[in-house]
């Protein structure tokens, strides 16, 4: 039987998303911190002439005054595969279309402000001298930078110790092996690398580098260069003139018994009684097991809330925090400029194609402020009881709940919570912290995660230091609270609020 194949056509009507770019940046802009968004505004502003930021005080732009951008959803975008973005997409009506300034030859209002022959040089230079013979002691107050304008770089542990090596009593050649000892230290102010690499890399005796390094080991921070936790102790105990103390002694031959608390073991292995043991102890746990501690580590990173909430009244109000939100305007003269009728169609197209492109950044922006602000508004309703009694009655919550409530898709909730923080009257709290899992009641009810481990914390703060309570005692505890839960899930949630066992926690006087 033979085949035959035939040409035709067929018309087929599908739906299909496409995700535009103007999506994308809308999809991204909601999802951004404060400090990236900041970031992307500034690139915006370095690339687009058409906007600016606004004066405090200052028109902005709104959306009354944005001329009518392309619906994204126009273009086939169904909301069939990706719901969240059609929501998105609808969540601001097309502005009305803004009457267009006044045409203006941009040409002669450059001529103006160029116009030099106009300015009176000698009441100029009479005025705002630059000489600094001057009148200085008017002029530099007003010239000086204010003190919290100024940047300042945090010192580093290889400067601190590089300016006492300077002003060591040593030879130049011992000052580059102490020098190469520094730099070869880890972030915690121990020293890694074997001291014979060092010394090959250096070119001399091992036994100058070991002389060197203890040069280095009496600087300041106590206990830096050490090549291991007990060198380090014992370090910063013979800074304190007890490197013959019993403390010293525990730190040498039984440290792996301290670190169990096995006091007991320890006085029969010394001789002394377990009240000295503890005393001893106590001095060892005010050292420092990382002498870089205060060196290390990255500057200080300040949280900007992006909504505030608090209480009026008996109701709790969100209000949007638009000091963290760059204000931005166009520009009135590129405007000008684009409805002059002396301008070039490239220069017109150039400046529409810069409009278009801010219309969609501030329309993208005003789109996340309203998406934080209802999700914020759906967290306030569903966590009431927390805001009013704290962290003890923040109730079980996930993101289809407060998505159902206001209308939009979980990975919208999702990207709008992402790095959003919310000060309120129990504190400072990322979006997210809202958002917790459950342990199932005695009742049947849930009850948060976040819930149990402030119960945890609380019992394990007021237990009593000379018997401290084990995972078993806790989850006991809890049931008896109407909570079941699991030993090994009373385990991870100490793990997770970095509380250390029961054994570790036991204190003896």
């Amino acid at each position: 039987m033979a085949l035959e194949a035939k040409l035709g056509q067929e018309l087929r009507l599908r739906q299909q998303l496409v995700m535009t770019p103007q999506l994308q940046q809308a999809i991204k802009i909601l999802q951004l911190a404060v400090p990236e968004l900041e970031t992307v505004v500034q690139a915006e502003l370095e690339q687009n002439p058409m906007l600016e930021l606004a004066e405090p005080g200052g028109p902005e732009v709104s959306l009354e005054s944005l001329t009518t951008a392309p619906d994204p959803a126009a273009n086939g975008n169904g909301a069939g595969d990706m719901p969240e973005e059609s929501a998105m997409a609808a969540e601001v009506e097309p502005p009305p279309v803004a009457p267009a300034p006044e045409s203006h030859d941009a040409a002669v209002e450059i001529r103006e402000a160029g116009n030099l022959e106009k300015i009176d040089w000698r009441e100029y230079l009479e005025n705002y001298s630059n000489n600094w013979q001057d009148n200085p002691a008017e002029s530099d107050d007003d010239r000086r930078p204010a003190v919290e304008n100024t940047l300042t770089r945090k010192t580093s542990l290889e400067d601190h110790l590089i300016w006492q090596l300077r002003l060591s009593p040593l030879s130049e050649d011992d000052k580059r092996i102490g020098a190469t000892i520094i730099y070869n230290l880890n972030d915690d102010g121990y020293l890694e690398t074997p001291l014979e690499d060092l010394a090959a890399q250096l070119e001399c005796d091992v036994a100058a580098v070991e002389k060197v390094l203890h040069r280095v080991q009496r600087l300041d921070p106590p206990g830096v260069a050490a090549r291991d936790l007990k060198e380090c102790l014992l370090l910063q105990l013979a800074n304190l003139g007890m490197e013959d103390s019993l403390a010293a002694q525990i730190i040498r031959s039984h440290l792996g018994l301290l670190e169990k608390h096995r006091y007991a073991e320890i006085a029969k292995a010394t001789g002394v009684s377990v009240q000295m043991v503890s005393q001893a102890a106590k001095v060892i746990s005010l050292l420092e097991p990382k002498p870089a501690r205060d060196y290390g580590g990255q500057e200080a990173v300040y949280i900007v809330p992006d909504v505030i909430i608090h209480k009026m009244g008996d109701e709790y109000v969100v209000a949007l925090n638009e000091e963290a939100v760059p204000r931005l305007r166009l520009s009135g003269y590129y405007q000008r400029v684009l409805h002059d009728a002396d301008a070039t169609a490239e220069t017109k197209g150039y400046l529409q194609e810069r409009l278009r492109s801010a219309q969609w950044l501030v329309k993208s922006i005003y789109q996340r402020q309203q998406t934080i602000y209802k999700v914020a508004t759906s967290i306030v309703k569903f966590q009431r009881d927390f805001f009013e009694h704290g962290i003890s009655h923040l109730r079980h919550l996930v993101l289809k709940d407060v998505a159902d409530d206001i209308g939009m898709h979980e990975s919208t909730i999702s990207r709008a919570t992402a790095n959003k923080y919310a000060h309120t009257p129990q504190g400072t709290f990322e979006l997210k912290f809202f958002f917790t899992s459950s342990v199932k009641g005695a009742g049947g009810e849930d009850v948060s995660a976040e819930t149990v481990k402030e119960k945890i914390r609380r019992m394990v703060a007021a237990e009593d230091r000379h018997d401290p309570l084990s995972d078993q005692a806790l989850a006991e505890i809890l049931r008896r609270d109407q909570i079941n839960i699991a030993r090994r899930t009373v385990a991870k949630y100490r793990q997770a609020l970095g509380i250390l066992p029961s054994a570790r926690r036991k204190q003896i006087e």
